[in-house]
């Protein structure tokens, strides 16, 4: 990961790239942050430029081994899809995501340092100030869903969360603790609620680049989901989605008209769609290894997947064909699976002639479709299903072409679908969470939701939320055509491999490591 970002370098106090020693040297030019329009510009850089989405894909249920018939691309891949410790320090890594992450977290810090030290009484630095919290609150978030358990009532007083940065680092070889997920739930919760008063969006340029208003209350509905706090999830949703929602979800039939795939992806990732909420710049390989290539076939989202379980399967809402965005396939027996949504030719040449560079994904971090299917999930959870129904219709109107479900609809599907088993695959996992699901008519509004957001967020990392979350056991298969045989290895519900391993280089620096 061999970028040099020199503005960033001049401007903040610390950048965990070196964990030998986390602060080598402290720059004595934090004083440079002494106006609005600087602390503006720095806010931009507080966004991470890595993606977690290739090691949450990979670790989830969305892939299967297809032999060694076909080849992987990165080094990240097998470890990822077998659960173990990475080694690899490249775009789409453990390290690579947890730096990224801490030095987005170090520029929000040092801005809300300059903040206080130029002083905000008459409230006209609100703006940034809101920014850097909810920006904080954003990279904390990823890495506690990244490299700690997901977030319960019953043991996260005592599992392992990740240092909270609160502040710039002023002394050489800081020590840092890990506190637990609870401390760290607790003081996300925090930033966030400070920070959501304070969101503004004029004097922005292109506000989809920063945390504005809905992308704010996207972020604390998706938040509160993961901690527990129900009607907080709907009060915020409600602030996204407004009282018609179907006005702002995505257009998925005209995306899917589009047969031009590079134009399609431009069409998802346009600032311009009510539907996108965030965007962000990212250095990843992703596109190219889950995309429109035989190029990192052999661990992927393939045709028993698909069909079974994800982009071609059964709903009560009827066969996949009736969704406007279909998966593609390729010929000659590739066996990749993949919803066109991401380009794969987002490339900076560092050097024109020798065909090197960067290769780019612009990621949409927040969607209204997926906050309307976060406020179905709440609704059903709180025994709301004529509420949680028509959220699922709504989506369904915007993405398939078949939308007449009911209540009745979604439960009887449901309880008659088979519980899943590796060799006969079905939508429907066996869910056994930390929280109370019902059994009969909230788990199958549970099943509907988990199975329509694991099919509308393909390929977006979004599953392994769902997957920890809800103690779904993932087994690991080896697909050749037909036949499926299995590793002797799956994660069960308690597994602590959950949690990534957090980097070898911070183990090295004193950090502990988690479990296994």
């Amino acid at each position: 990961m061999n970028k040099i970002i020199l503005f960033i370098l001049s401007i903040i106090s610390v950048l965990w790239m070196s964990c030998n020693d986390f602060l080598d040297v402290i720059p004595d030019n934090r004083s440079i942050l002494d106006s609005k329009s600087k602390i503006s510009k720095i806010l931009v850089t507080a966004y991470p430029d890595q993606s977690p989405w290739l090691l949450a894909e990979f670790s989830s249920d969305n892939t299967d081994d297809n032999t060694n018939k076909w080849s992987t691309m990165a080094a990240v891949e097998r470890p990822a899809f077998l659960w173990k410790d990475v080694d690899d320090i490249d775009n789409d890594s453990p390290q690579a995501v947890w730096e990224a992450c801490y030095k987005a977290i170090a520029t929000a810090n040092q801005a809300l340092d300059a903040i206080e030290k130029i002083g905000n009484e008459d409230g006209s630095l609100n703006a940034q100030k809101g920014e850097a919290l909810l920006a904080r609150a954003h990279s904390h978030l990823i890495l506690t869903n990244m490299f700690c358990k997901s977030y319960s009532s019953l043991t996260s007083v005592t599992d392992l969360g990740i240092p909270y940065m609160e502040n710039p680092e002023t002394t050489v070889n800081p020590q840092y603790e890990r506190g637990t997920v609870a401390e760290v739930y607790e003081k996300i919760n925090r930033d966030i609620e400070k920070g959501l008063p304070l969101i503004s969006e004029s004097g922005y340029a292109v506000p989809k680049y920063h945390f504005n208003k809905k992308a704010a209350y996207a972020l604390a509905a998706r938040f509160n989901l993961y901690y527990g706090n129900y009607a907080n999830v709907i009060r915020y949703a409600n602030l996204v989605l407004g009282t018609d929602p179907s006005s702002v979800l995505r257009d998925w039939k005209v995306l899917g008209a589009e047969t031009n795939f590079e134009k399609r992806a431009n069409m998802f990732i346009n600032v311009a769609n009510p539907a996108n909420l965030l965007l962000t710049d990212t250095y990843s390989y992703w596109p190219l290894i889950h995309g429109p290539h035989s190029v990192g076939s052999r661990y992927s989202h393939n045709q028993v997947i698909s069909d079974n379980e994800t982009s071609g399967s059964t709903g009560p809402w009827g066969a996949y064909t009736n969704f406007y965005l279909h998966y593609f396939s390729f010929t000659g027996g590739v066996p990749k699976y993949q919803v066109m949504k991401y380009g794969s030719d987002y490339f900076e040449y560092t050097d024109p002639v020798a065909g090197i560079g960067y290769r780019h994904m612009v990621q949409v971090d927040y969607t209204t479709d997926e906050t309307l299917l976060c406020r179905a999930e709440a609704y059903a959870l709180l025994g709301d299903y004529k509420n949680a129904t028509q959220d699922l219709v709504t989506e369904l109107k915007a993405f398939s072409r078949v939308y007449s479900v009911d209540s009745a609809k979604i439960v009887n599907f449901y309880k008659n679908l088979n519980y899943y088993t590796p060799k006969a695959p079905t939508a429907k996992k066996r869910l056994n969470p930390d929280f109370v699901v019902k059994e009969g008519a909230q788990e199958n509004f549970i099943q509907a939701i988990l199975h329509l957001r694991r099919i509308v967020t393909i390929h977006e990392g979004l599953r392994w939320q769902d997957v920890k979350r809800y103690g779904i056991e993932v087994y690991r298969r080896k697909v050749d055509g037909s036949f499926i045989s299995l590793y002797d290895d799956v994660l069960r519900k308690d597994d602590p491999r959950r949690a990534l391993q957090i980097p070898k280089n911070v183990i090295s620096a004193g950090l502990e490591p988690n479990p296994r």
